[in-house]
């Protein structure tokens, strides 16, 4: 049976506190192939300054495989160091090919390593776990998937022991990062906190009652002002010259002296902002829909054989929240992390500036979901998923 367009066929849920429900979810085909990256001490990163980066190059993977497998859906999720996605058989060797050159040009152009793993779905369920898919359609252009089961997590633990790896493939050329931009200033919370939370369900916990826990999360965050989304209505704001504009320009320039890509985009920075700051349409481009599309198309929270928000949060919500959690952690259920700072962040691939179908990863600025985890391992002693 040809199962190429499983995903393609999955019914989108435009409703997100359903997505707690198991049956929401559909097992991934058997011949399928999943992938996944992190950044090696992603931790430290963060705690130098340049969580930017660590957000840039996990969306990086996200875009080179969108690039290579020319727009054609598929699933992926981004986990702030890294991503991971599954791709039908026909694309497993296109995908192993853009990991590894993804691999070398990290190292060459960040001084940062990237590891990287694929296997075929058959080997998780041979440990009897599960990958389970949904789309979650955030808008009517855009979309996300959601995973559960188990198999994302574990696959995960095994790349950071060295199994199923992908080696680099020094001298390939740079990677097809066509859309990827990171230009966009950090977004200050407006309700006194950014929260980073991460919540996977302890060994052996009952699904429905995690279901339950993660749906009374989701409600908590329905307490906030647009569920808690970072992004205001007004979106975030575009300085001069931008915060990533060397990222940016390090991840497009291909082949082009990396003087002359900055340069480019500093110019053409300079008139967005101009567009930007008259808010009004310049041709088919209109900046007052962009920035409304770019906060509906943003993923603030998923499910990722777990759950993960990056909330805009007041201190009392915090609270109820990290006491839901620890209830639940005291009753074998769970485990979890957070993480505050009091900025978010936004990366983005925008295909077309014209077209609805740009696609926001959200995170918070200071250490965000990477040091959610790492709170996580330290409190559970559990492998973490992210760092």
């Amino acid at each position: 049976m040809n199962t190429d367009s499983f995903y393609a066929n999955l019914p989108r849920n435009r409703a997100f506190a359903s997505l707690s429900a198991p049956e929401s979810f559909a097992p991934l085909p058997p011949d399928w192939h999943l992938g996944c990256t992190d950044i090696v001490n992603s931790t430290g990163l963060a705690a130098a300054g340049r969580y930017k980066t660590v957000n840039m190059i996990g969306a990086a993977v996200i875009a080179a495989i969108r690039n290579a497998l020319q727009g054609e859906a598929f699933p992926y999720i981004f986990g702030g160091d890294g991503a991971s996605f599954a791709v039908p058989p026909r694309h497993r060797e296109a995908a192993e090919q853009v990991l590894a050159g993804l691999r070398s040009w990290t190292e060459a152009e960040y001084g940062i390593t990237l590891r990287a793993a694929m296997l075929p779905l058959r080997w998780i369920r041979a440990e009897g776990l599960e990958v389970r898919i949904a789309r979650y359609a955030v808008s009517e252009h855009a979309d996300f998937a959601m995973f559960s089961g188990g198999g994302l997590a574990w696959a995960e633990a095994q790349m950071k022991a060295g199994a199923f790896e992908v080696p680099p493939a020094p001298g390939t050329g740079p990677p097809d990062l066509s859309g990827l931009s990171c230009r966009w200033s950090n977004t200050p919370a407006r309700n006194g906190i950014i929260l980073s939370v991460v919540a996977q369900p302890a060994p052996d916990a009952d699904p429905q009652a995690f279901a339950r826990l993660t749906s009374q999360l989701v409600d908590l965050a329905g307490e906030l002002d647009s569920n808690g989304h970072p992004v205001p209505a007004t979106g975030p704001k575009l300085r001069f010259p931008p915060a990533g504009l060397t990222l940016e320009a390090k991840s497009s320039r291909g082949r082009t002296p990396l003087i002359l890509r900055q340069l480019y985009l500093l110019a053409h920075s300079a008139f967005t902002g101009l567009i930007f700051a008259a808010r009004r349409p310049v041709g088919a481009f209109d900046p007052v829909h962009y920035l409304s599309v770019l906060k509906a198309n943003s993923d603030f929270r998923k499910f990722d054989d777990g759950l993960k928000m990056t909330l805009d949060c007041t201190p009392a919500i915090r609270d109820r929240i990290r006491h839901h959690l620890q209830q639940a952690a005291d009753a074998g259920l769970v485990h979890f992390g957070l993480h505050e700072q009091d900025a978010a962040m936004v990366t983005c691939i925008v295909p077309s500036p014209v077209a609805d179908d740009h696609v926001h990863f959200v995170d918070g600025a200071q250490g965000g979901y990477t040091q959610a985890a790492a709170n996580l391992a330290a409190a559970f002693g559990v492998s973490r998923k992210t760092g």
